[in-house]
């Protein structure tokens, strides 16, 4: 095996490199992997006629087409390091704002409360509230200016400016 390496590892390398575009390394890998597997099949080696280089090139030249075909089936591997750089949205602040907005609400008459909650957070008009709650239209107005008004003060005991 010594011999087999002797004689043909050099020249390997040379034909390797120009097959991987001069990356050495990964030559330098496909030579060994190549002479792995003479030493494996050393029993059909010994019993070949001729020059076993020829062997050595065609194993090589599949090594390396394997790791060009395997490679390319595999997405590329990016860094992570660039996405962490990102500043992601807080979600606790939202939360927080959630949850002093949910206990001023409790704070409104139920009247009041229902009124805000048909026109601000289901997106209703006036009229469509007014439907919904079976009032008359000036009465939703009515209780979502004072509604407002108590959630302004509501918020501001709960230190919530602007």
């Amino acid at each position: 095996m010594r011999a087999l390496y002797q004689d043909h590892a050099g020249p390997l390398l040379a034909f390797v490199l120009r097959l991987v575009a001069g990356d050495r390394h990964r030559a330098e890998d496909v030579v060994q992997e190549t002479l792995l597997r003479a030493w494996r099949n050393a029993d059909q080696l010994k019993n070949a006629t001729g020059s076993v280089r020829p062997w050595l090139v065609t194993v090589a030249r599949r090594i390396v087409i394997d790791g060009h075909r395997s490679r390319q089936s595999r997405p590329q591997e990016v860094d992570p390091t660039p996405l962490e750089a990102i500043p992601a949205a807080d979600e606790i602040d939202r939360a927080l704002r959630l949850m002093t907005i949910s206990d001023a609400l409790g704070d409104l008459t139920d009247a009041h409360r229902e009124a805000l909650v048909e026109t601000y957070f289901k997106g209703r008009t006036v009229n469509e509230a007014a439907e919904v709650l079976r009032v008359p239209a000036g009465t939703v107005r009515s209780r979502v200016f004072y509604a407002l008004r108590s959630m302004r003060l509501s918020l501001e005991e709960r230190g919530v400016t602007a």
